[in-house]
């Protein structure tokens, strides 16, 4: 039984997260869906008994559009269309991307705007529900008239030719499907236009950011508590009547988290009337900043839904029998996201490395320097803070927006795209890089809090210290730090560090 039903509702990003995973949902077509497919193939049909000239179904593609087709060509212009515009290069994507857009294609057609047979977008399903997935190069779209040539690689192996991983095997499409007992798909008239003309892969690259984006934004807020812990601040700054005097929702949740994540510390009553008036704003204003780039997160994560249940196709054709050509194909939305997004997780990490900064510096911890344990004759995590500013000094570049950028193609014809696929590429960098800088966060906050020896910390980052200890050992002397911080990454990018810690205070907001 199929466990997503394309055409009975909406995605959610549940559904997304599960559809790019290892273990992916089989997919079904409702039978609604297969009606509206249905009648609007007849459109298309009846189109071409009657002569009309519709662009992409009997005409040339973009600067070629006047050029009309006869019609005994028309399933071998789709044919050659699939094969000319697979003109990708670069390293594959990773394959859960590879498979979502794959999904969130066969997701478009379902909408029965399409003109396509039910019959291609049932074998889609087929194919997807076999494990096979398209193996799409990263680079060669321009985010306008669709990700054409990542999808004409896709649409390659449903023809039998292309890439395609099997179970993790790579094959050639043929025999990918043949392993499968699949046969490839034969074209018929606007299939071909159909399978390329969308914005499904820079959709998935972003979706896949974003997911990630989301779970880096509840580990940001864990280690501000970690460093607050360690730094011996003051939790005043999160009391919940100074941020209802703002109204920023994400600055709200930051602040509750918070709370939630240092309730129960005994470090932090103790140095109450210490002689440090006001901490420093990467621990003050981190509801701020951390909850200004939530609300961003949160504008994303719309725009991702709206383009993930969109209709992007050109033509489109409706029941009623007309055939639209329009822009729908056209990424912007997905473009400017994606740089919206990438310069909210590059806030994240900016934040958090002035944060190792003020653990690291004895002039603002009154900590041993760097975390040493006899400076000097030890380096102590030095080098680990430049790392994590070498970082976000990328990021910075990284995140030069890409939706400004605009190059003409098709002989002018298509003369102003969106770039998104390369801001969506730009984005999951930028979160690589993020996770780096607040894995180095969290273990200089492990390390720096181990110098309190008598009191705990509050249950959240009692909680990741715990999750810690399980890549990290105390800090007696100096020895490699690659090992540490990929071991503290991995627990991010797995999600069990906040499982860990959502397990002892509840799931964080």
């Amino acid at each position: 039984m199929p466990d997503v039903v394309l055409g009975s509702r909406l995605l959610e990003l549940s559904d997304l997260a599960r559809l790019a995973s290892e273990r992916p949902p089989r997919l079904g077509l409702d039978p609604a869906a297969r009606r509206a497919i249905a009648a609007t193939r007849k459109v298309v049909d009846e189109a071409m008994r009657a002569g009309r000239v519709c662009y992409g179904i009997n005409t040339g593609f973009g600067r070629l559009a006047s050029e009309i087709i006869p019609a005994a060509d028309l399933r071998r212009l789709q044919v050659n269309l699939v094969r000319s515009h697979a003109a990708g290069v670069g390293p594959a994507l990773e394959r859960g991307v590879c498979r979502l857009a794959f999904a969130l294609r066969l997701a478009n057609m379902a909408h029965g705007h399409s003109g396509v047979r039910v019959a291609l977008v049932e074998q889609g399903i087929e194919v997807f529900n076999a494990g096979i997935v398209p193996v799409l190069p990263s680079q060669g779209s321009v985010g306008a008239s669709g990700d054409l040539a990542p999808l004409a690689h896709m649409a390659l192996v449903l023809i039998g030719e292309g890439r395609a991983w099997l179970r993790r095997r790579e094959l050639d499409g043929r025999a990918a499907l043949a392993a499968a007992g699949l046969e490839p798909v034969k074209l018929h008239s606007k299939e071909g236009l159909s399978l390329l003309n969308g914005t499904q892969v820079s959709t998935a690259i972003l979706a896949d950011a974003l997911l990630r984006a989301r779970r880096l934004a509840r580990v940001a807020d864990i280690a501000a508590a970690f460093t607050l812990e360690a730094f011996k601040g003051t939790d005043t700054p999160f009391d919940a009547r100074i941020h209802a005097l703002r109204s920023h929702p994400g600055q709200a949740v930051v602040a509750g988290n918070l709370r939630r994540l240092l309730d129960g510390s005994r470090i932090l009553p103790a140095h109450k009337d210490c002689q440090r008036v006001q901490d420093n704003y990467s621990l003050r204003c981190a509801p701020q900043v951390h909850g200004a780039s939530r609300d961003t997160l949160a504008h994303v994560e719309a725009v991702v839904l709206r383009e993930a249940n969109a209709v992007t196709d050109n033509p489109l054709v409706f029941p009623e029998g007309d055939v639209l050509s329009g822009g729908n194909f056209h990424a912007q939305p997905v473009a400017l996201a994606a740089d919206f997004l990438k310069i909210a997780v590059a806030e994240l990490a900016n934040i958090s490395e002035r944060r190792i900064e003020t653990l690291v510096n004895p002039d603002i911890s009154g900590l041993p320097p760097f975390l040493a344990p006899r400076g000097g004759l030890h380096s102590g995590l030095m080098i680990a803070q430049v790392t994590a500013a070498a970082l976000v000094s990328e990021n910075k570049v990284l995140c030069h927006p890409a939706s400004v950028d605009s190059i003409p193609t098709s002989a002018g014809k298509e003369d102003h795209v969106s770039m998104a696929t390369h801001g969506a590429r730009l984005a999951r960098a930028v979160v690589d890089n993020a996770t780096q800088v607040l894995a180095i966060e969290l273990m200089t906050a492990f390390h720096g809090l181990a110098l309190e020896k008598r009191l705990r910390a509050g249950h959240g980052v009692e909680a990741a210290r715990d999750a810690l200890r399980d890549v990290l050992a105390p800090f007696d002397a100096d020895r490699i730090l690659a090992p540490d911080i990929a071991g503290v990454a991995a627990l991010i990018a797995d999600g069990s560090l906040l499982a860990a810690v959502e397990s002892r205070v509840g799931t964080l907001d």
